[in-house]
């Protein structure tokens, strides 16, 4: 389950890719966009906001996020599904997918489906997280390989469930695609409050975290997040009152279709 309030605790930082990864999409009167993954619907909204005569999708999986987003007083159609069952229907002029892509196990078939089913001219970008080799991730994978949770959790988490910028132009090239890929770390500067948890932690609650949360009884639960908690204090130390926390994530902006060389 997704818990739209803990995933927005850090709003402002999550939302940067996204409207860099939108920035660099230069459709004018888009017919339908499309926002697969869409979560608690925030930043569709601003879709609708830069397309104004579009028609505009947000698609989830979790009835929890689309809720939350149905609560927005926005133009926009938002809907329970699951991106791996989406296909266009030939007036999608662009489709954006942020932050949702490394949950789903062979996702570059996706891509692949994707680009070959939308309409010639569309614009297909999307947006992952890159930091799976990070110190925070690193943890967490320590954590989990311990005695105590080693059967319950270790199973469930990525190794690293991403490609490089250049695998995914490789992919989508071969797809016919003119592409435009980047990675970007971003340092994001969190507040560290006395006697609060620790800023590392409550981001990682907001995602990384939510398979071993479901995984874990009360007890296990609270066991886990301290022993992370040591692991994390000593791998992003707390420094002029804040934690500096890098963040590595992968961008494509992709045009479909025999124009798009000369279109990019």
């Amino acid at each position: 389950m997704w818990d739209p309030t803990t995933y927005l605790r850090y709003g402002d930082e999550r939302s940067r890719p996204f409207h860099d990864l939108v920035a660099r999409i230069p459709a004018e009167r888009p017919r339908t966009v499309v926002d697969l993954g869409c979560g608690p619907g925030q930043l569709t909204a601003t879709l609708a906001e830069r397309w104004p005569t579009s028609r505009v999708l947000g698609l989830d999986s979790s009835p929890e996020m689309i809720e939350r987003a149905g609560a927005l007083d926005a133009p926009v159609d938002f809907t329970v599904a699951d991106l791996r069952d989406w296909h266009p229907t030939g007036d999608e002029d662009v489709v954006v997918s942020n932050a949702a892509l490394q949950w789903v196990p062979g996702h570059q078939e996706l891509l692949r489906r994707w680009a070959a089913e939308l309409p010639a001219g569309a614009w297909l970008a999307m947006q992952v997280p890159g930091n799976f080799a990070a110190p925070s991730h690193r943890a967490l994978r320590e954590v989990a390989d311990l005695p105590t949770w080693r059967a319950e959790v270790a199973p469930l988490l990525r190794a690293d469930p991403v490609d490089d910028p250049a695998d995914y132009a490789a992919l989508l090239t071969a797809a016919g695609c003119a592409v435009d890929a980047w990675e970007t770390t971003y340092v994001h500067l969190l507040p560290a409050r006395p006697a609060a948890e620790h800023p590392v932690l409550a981001w990682m609650e907001g995602t990384a975290l939510r398979p071993v949360r479901a995984a874990l009884d009360a007890a296990g639960w609270s066991a886990f997040r301290a022993e992370l908690g040591v692991r994390l204090t000593a791998a992003y130390p707390v420094r002029q009152g804040q934690v500096y926390f890098p963040f590595r994530r992968v961008f494509v902006v992709a045009r479909t279709g025999d124009r798009a060389q000369e279109n990019l």
